[in-house]
């Protein structure tokens, strides 16, 4: 009745991911940010050191400081430890008595710890946004995307999109930034959702998305721009001053990036990032840039 152990599998890639039935494009200023149920009782089932479970937490971060960067609220749910059993309810048959039997497994993973400018609304059902304040403060906030990363992909994930979507809110799912049961029923809910009820993108595609003007251009979102085409372990080892060719980026990425920029108002070459080298670097020539631009 309980949760079974989960074998690890392969992390879906952009290039895998299902046809799209809608074209919306995330806009940061629209959207908010939902990290979906990643404490450590929903963690445990899995081996904590297996690439998949590496790879979400790492994505998960990467966006999280993308978002702080750019003033995008960040918003985590998170069941109690400590549930009545009229509160519970219908989940005790499907699910057994979950949390209640492992509070100390309450907090959500070290890797994503909560900070003080975050949003942590109490999880009762799949959707996150049942009795939860989830849809009255994006109203508040003048919000209407949402973002979702986390576990489990075909259960909360999944429903809290399609619950997004009879609110009139688009949901775009994160499909490198969750984690399944399974390889398979994680695809299911990526099919799902992007054929009935939002939008699949990948982390890098949340990375490079540009309505932030140039003063708004952070460090953070420098680094996570960057180390969205990195490898998982390279990420692991990155060093800002180390030579960003040796961690494997390519021209092509470079010049994706020049392109996004000059989208922001940042207006740097290929020959100047070449000659730059670092992430330190690079940041120590936007710098300039924005100076002589004042």
């Amino acid at each position: 009745m309980s949760i079974p152990t989960i074998p690890s599998y392969s992390m879906p890639t952009s290039d895998t991911f299902p046809d799209q039935k809608v074209n919306w494009v995330l806009e940061p200023k629209r959207a908010v940010f939902l990290i979906h149920d990643m404490q450590a009782y929903f963690l445990r089932f899995y081996d904590a050191e297996s690439d998949l479970i590496k790879s979400l937490k790492q994505h998960l971060a990467a966006i999280k400081a993308y978002c702080h960067a750019n003033g995008i609220p960040v918003v985590y749910t998170a069941q109690p430890k400590d549930q009545k059993p009229e509160d519970r309810a219908l989940l005790n048959d499907m699910w057994g008595s979950g949390l209640n039997d492992f509070p100390e497994l309450q907090k959500v993973v070290e890797e994503l710890t909560p900070d003080e400018q975050d949003t942590v609304l109490v999880k009762w059902r799949y959707s996150a946004f049942h009795r939860s304040e989830l849809e009255e403060l994006m109203k508040t906030w003048g919000r209407d995307q949402l973002l979702i990363g986390g576990v489990y992909a075909h259960i909360g994930c999944m429903i809290t999109a399609a619950d997004a979507f009879m609110r009139d809110i688009q949901p775009f799912m994160i499909g490198d930034a969750l984690a399944d049961f399974s390889e398979e029923e994680h695809r299911q809910a990526l099919v799902y959702t992007g054929g009935r009820t939002g939008r699949v993108i990948s982390t890098n595609d949340v990375l490079l998305a540009t309505d932030i003007p140039a003063v708004g251009f952070h460090y953070d979102q420098l680094k996570a721009q960057v180390l969205a085409f990195l490898d998982d372990e390279d990420i692991q080892e990155f060093d800002a001053n180390e030579e960003l060719i040796d961690y494997g980026l390519d021209s092509i990425q470079i010049m994706s990036l020049v392109s996004k920029w000059k989208e922001q108002g940042i207006n740097v070459s290929f020959q100047e990032l070449a000659s730059a080298a670092t992430l330190n670097g690079w940041w120590d020539l936007i710098q300039s840039k924005k100076e002589l631009a004042a």
